[in-house]
């Protein structure tokens, strides 16, 4: 193979690999917070910490990092549910975590999760009726 066609050839795998959208983020569970919400691990109950329109978290271990995740924003989306239809298609939420799911007053509607989601979060991602869903995660 010549050299031009080397270089015609690498081209050709790069832009057909920019048409597939290839995925930068993890795959987890969520699952929803029961109400009343009360925030510990990251300040507290302080109001100041919850976004405004209600798009928030508590990390699971596996995101927790010794505390370092308070704070940090997410992209999260629903890949697939045990029932199906469960997940909005082509819908995906910021997220801010403001808690540590395992220490959390509130209880998520399951437990073991990669992140318990606010009730507003949940909803928007996922339809009813399920006590968690598969997602896709990353950090913004």
């Amino acid at each position: 193979m010549s050299k031009a066609q080397l270089s015609s050839l690498c081209l050709f795998v790069f832009l057909v690999a920019q048409l597939f959208h290839l995925s930068n983020g993890d795959v987890g569970t969520a699952a929803r917070y029961t109400t009343p919400y009360i925030p510990t691990a990251c300040g507290g109950n302080d109001p100041s910490q919850f976004p405004s329109n209600n798009m928030f978290g508590a990390a699971g271990e596996g995101v927790w990092d010794n505390g370092a995740s308070c704070g940090r924003q997410y992209l999260v989306r629903c890949i697939s549910a045990s029932v199906p239809k469960t997940c909005k298609p082509g819908e995906t939420i910021q997220i801010k975590i403001v808690d540590r799911a395992q220490t959390s007053v509130s209880r998520p509607s399951q437990d073991g999760t990669t992140i318990v989601l606010s009730t507003t979060a949940y909803d928007a991602i996922a339809n009813g009726g399920t006590s968690s869903i598969n997602i896709e995660f990353q950090e913004v």
